[in-house]
């Protein structure tokens, strides 16, 4: 049997975790804001920038995604798109404490080592254009099986970027918002999944 989500929910908890987001940034950031010996390093930089940037298209994938769906794949939308949004708020928070670009120049270069990443290359799990095309295009059940494969592939992206971020940072609560990060998409991967399965359909090739 798949898994039903129940709506209000998902969503007082996704509320409820913008909120923990920022207060969390607050706490974090307030104490050593004017210390000229803090800094953050290259590869949490990169990893806020480009986990930030990579949780946009989760946003807009949630945004493109018809009205017509099941409530059960809306709410499942919106509970992803509404984490994702605080997440991105504390983590440009954390660029904008340190006065550091929103973007980086070389996308994907602080990824190294076991989780090495060619530098320029195209994020992983990212939808191109006319994928993102195709899904605003979809209704119905054919609008839920693609955003299911597309935010599939998405998510199993985010958690090889958040590993990374965990193997090689040093902050500790750069660290700990990468290990829920991985924590949370498992989570949501192990529910799309079924859901797809449901739909007689197949996940999109990774990586």
């Amino acid at each position: 049997m798949v898994p039903r989500l129940n709506t209000r929910f998902t969503r007082v908890g996704a509320a409820l975790l913008a909120v923990l987001a920022v207060f969390t940034l607050g706490r974090w950031s307030a104490p050593d804001a004017t210390d000229p010996g803090l800094r953050l390093t290259a590869v949490e930089i990169g990893f806020a920038q480009d986990m930030s940037t990579h949780h946009d298209q989760v946003v807009l994938l949630a945004s493109t995604l018809a009205r017509d769906v099941t409530a059960q794949i809306r709410a499942l939308a919106d509970q992803m798109s509404t984490a994702q949004t605080a997440e991105i708020a504390m983590m440009r928070g954390w660029l904008a404490l340190f006065d550091l670009p929103r973007t980086a120049e070389q996308p994907m270069s602080w990824m190294t080592g076991t989780h090495q990443h060619t530098g320029g290359a195209a994020m992983p799990g990212m939808a191109s254009t006319g994928e993102i095309t195709r899904l605003a295009a979809a209704r119905g059940a054919d609008a839920e099986v693609l955003f299911l494969q597309l935010m599939i592939r998405h998510h199993r992206g985010g958690v090889d970027m958040a590993q990374a971020a965990y193997a090689h940072a040093s902050n500790a609560q750069v660290r700990r918002t990468a290990m829920e990060i991985v924590r949370q998409q498992v989570s949501e991967l192990g529910v799309m999944t079924t859901l797809l399965t449901a739909r007689e359909a197949d996940p999109l090739p990774y990586p």
